[in-house]
């Protein structure tokens, strides 16, 4: 595993995200702060915003792995820093725009996770494109417990993931469901034994980034795109999205490459 030298600090080990390159395309992107279970303070927000928008316009790289530590993904947000703040301090934080680049991420985003997400961490991992969780996984928007709300997408995504009243449930209560449940729902893409998520993530982000990087950006567009847009809108988006690859180096070398009975040498181009 090569970690990335390009910190916001100067001592990389105690930056609150570290950026890796463990394998060709894929760039994996670790919450770190353990002291804090992972809590998404401001920094940890700004930094993990900064690499997303690296990440987007760098050519080498064709698969985003997020992932926390053993025991926790991402413990929600840190209260410390908005017990006392008043409203227009928290709307002037603009966290839309903070999390703008993880939302309109073009590559494939998977979220490895062992523990809990909680709060702002269920909200983060539902950024992402695919969610590879262990057995002890656990999520939750718990907001209404200290007399708040989701605040990050939690009412909004996580609906569209599971349905109205299994969203509802997890809003009003506050309490968490088990990987098991998260699978069932249709919140989580893959249950795997909590020692084989960051390799069965990888291995995800291996085969993801094998494939040709146009069509994967195209297919997560419109997937995205298509999922509030009315049925005939969508298969419009799908036609011309396709139509488009059919002008894609990849394209050829795809269907030429199955023509010729060999694996196919995907470019990006």
């Amino acid at each position: 595993v090569v970690r990335s030298s390009r910190m916001l600090m100067s001592d990389s080990s105690a930056a609150p995200v570290l950026l890796e390159r463990p394998l060709p395309g894929v760039a994996l992107l670790r919450l770190n702060r353990p002291q804090a279970t992972n809590a998404l303070s401001l920094e940890l927000q700004a930094l993990l915003s900064r690499y997303f928008s690296e990440l987007a316009i760098d050519p080498e790289v064709r698969c985003i792995v997020l992932t926390g530590g053993d025991k926790v993904f991402a413990a929600g947000g840190d209260i410390n820093s908005m017990a006392g703040v008043g409203a227009i301090d928290i709307y002037k934080r603009h966290t839309e725009r903070v999390w703008g680049p993880i939302q309109h991420c073009p590559k494939p985003v998977i979220a490895a996770i062992c523990g809990y997400a909680y709060g702002g961490g269920c909200e983060l991992a539902m950024h992402a494109d695919l969610i590879v969780a262990g057995r002890s996984a656990r999520f939750c928007q718990p907001e209404i417990r200290i007399g708040i709300m989701p605040g990050i997408g939690g009412t909004q995504r996580l609906v569209r993931a599971v349905g109205k009243v299994k969203a509802m449930r997890m809003a009003l209560t506050g309490q968490p469901i088990s990987a098991e449940e998260a699978w069932v729902a249709g919140l989580i893409s893959d249950l795997v034994d909590d020692d084989q998520v960051q390799a069965h993530a990888l291995e995800l982000a291996r085969v993801i980034a094998a494939m040709p990087a146009l069509a994967a950006e195209q297919i997560k567009e419109v997937i995205l795109a298509g999922m509030d847009a009315p049925l005939e809108a969508g298969l419009a988006l799908e036609r011309k999205a396709n139509a488009l690859l059919f002008a894609s180096r990849d394209q050829k070398e795809g269907m030429q490459a199955f023509i010729d009975k060999r694996p196919a040498q995907f470019e990006g181009y």
